[in-house]
């Protein structure tokens, strides 16, 4: 056993090639979540800001009305986008030393996938309006489709296939 460490090892995950307890997962995971956030974080708030800009400038008063609903529910997606994934921080100040990380690891992970949820939304409805403004072409949905899709084979369904395929039952 290390130096230090409990004796009580019943919260450790069996067969997870780790010896740690649950306060130190519990460290471990909310550091991960802290880099992981910080990514998504900083790339939903460079696209709010832009999207804010957005309605000041003299072109957007020529838009079609759909096209102003679309800017519309893009900037409210990337407010909500921006909501979930800075609330981890809130939460976790909020509760700090409070002893209830592992809880706090599991409400800010739940926050940072709604928040990615939101910023597919965010990037989807940003990308129909950017492209319908821009080309007027009856091809733009199909574009922004495929764009979809591959936004969800690299966010969730290569994610959740090595999930399947790499993870062993204990």
């Amino acid at each position: 056993m290390r130096q230090g460490a409990r004796d009580d090892r019943a919260d450790d995950v069996p067969g997870d090639g780790r010896s740690e307890t649950a306060a130190e997962r519990a460290d471990r995971q909310w550091q991960e979540l802290v880099q992981e956030i910080r990514v998504a974080q900083t790339g939903v708030q460079i696209l709010f800001g832009f999207l804010l800009t957005v309605v000041f400038t003299p072109h957007f008063h020529g838009l079609s009305q759909t096209d102003k609903t679309l800017y519309i529910v893009t900037v409210i997606l990337g407010s909500m986008a921006t909501g979930a994934l800075i609330g981890p921080v809130a939460f976790h100040r909020i509760v700090s030393g409070r002893r209830i990380k592992p809880e706090a690891v599991a409400w800010a992970s739940r926050l940072t996938f709604v928040g990615i949820v939101l910023l597919l939304a965010t990037l989807t409805s940003a990308l129909l309006l950017i492209l319908r403004v821009a080309t007027h072409d009856g091809i733009v949905p199909w574009i922004v489709a495929g764009v979809l899709a591959w936004y969800l084979v690299c966010w969730f369904a290569l994610p959740l296939w090595a999930r399947m395929r790499y993870t062993t039952e204990g």
